[in-house]
């Protein structure tokens, strides 16, 4: 299965830039299912108020359970003395993921990484250019995954990538995601240093075609078992090390390949159940035509 690891949803509301307007996933879904992706991991637009930014992306994903996967957006700095909490109603009411932060809102703070650590979620980190910054969190916390977003600089900082590269072959917690990048020998490099199963497929879609940031995965021309970890299997890996710290009210998303077995076990335990109010509610809204 292909996975795209990096794509937006839902609203912004300062309306500056496409980023911070809106994120519709209509053209995108559309696209990616030509494509031939399978799930996508979805964040949100930039915002001012990311508790209720992802309360509407969680509303999308259960519009969509079969193809989106939600990662919480958190402002390490607004959001601070509270980010434990909202990754808490994150994982146990909405179903998600993993967590995102931005470098234009702030870097990842060490709140941000204890929470990350204690619900064992990995963090798609943009540290937009300033890529020596993961020379602080990642040997701070080993035991977290961070996703460096568009090999560290989406704004072509060819310095960034060249660090990122470094990075990811020296810290084994550290992965980069392909999304935006158009020096393509970054990423031949990436992978002939740190290895197929360093580097994470994305798109930063809605705003850019994933056909064509998938093309750039092809275009390595790699074994198809390291093409594979690249397009899905190493997102998978990360994914499914999530043991929530607390009692999900709901899966609020399809099972990840392989999670059958666990989502069973878990049944038998009296822990899941796919029927919460908050699944059933986004479940009306799809049946009522909502969009996404």
């Amino acid at each position: 299965m292909i996975i795209d690891a990096h794509c937006h949803a839902g609203r912004g509301d300062t309306m500056t830039a496409p980023w911070t307007t809106s994120a519709p996933l209509g053209k995108y879904l559309r696209r990616a299912a030509a494509a031939g992706i399978g799930r996508t991991i979805v964040l949100p637009a930039f915002h001012t108020d990311y508790d209720t930014a992802n309360a509407e992306l969680a509303e999308i994903v259960a519009r969509h359970p079969e193809r989106l996967i939600g990662f919480a957006f958190v402002h390490p700095v607004r959001n601070a003395g509270a980010i434990s909490g909202m990754i808490a109603r994150a994982v146990g009411e909405f179903g998600f993921r993993g967590i995102k932060v931005h470098g234009a809102d702030a870097l990842p703070s060490r709140e941000l990484c204890e929470a990350a650590r204690r619900f064992r979620l990995p963090i798609l980190a943009d540290v937009v250019g300033r890529a020596h910054v993961i020379d602080m969190f990642a040997p701070e916390y080993p035991d977290v995954n961070f996703i460096i977003a568009h090999f560290g600089s989406f704004a072509d900082d060819w310095r960034a990538q060249q660090q990122v590269v470094d990075k990811i072959v020296r810290y084994p917690n550290v992965y980069a995601d392909t999304s935006g990048v158009r020096r393509f020998d970054y990423i031949v490099e990436g992978v002939a240093r740190a290895g197929a199963n360093k580097i994470i497929f994305g798109s930063d879609g809605p705003w850019l075609h994933p056909a064509v940031e998938l093309a750039k995965i092809r275009l390595l021309g790699l074994p198809a078992e390291q093409e594979d970890l690249i397009l899905g299997g190493n997102i998978l890996r990360l994914l499914r090390s999530r043991r929530p710290a607390v009692r999900p009210k709901a899966a609020a998303l399809a099972a990840l390949p392989g999670e059958d077995l666990v989502i069973a076990e878990s049944r038998r335990a009296g822990r899941f159940s796919p029927a919460s109010p908050v699944r059933q509610r986004k479940f009306a809204g799809s049946r009522r035509g909502a969009r996404a």
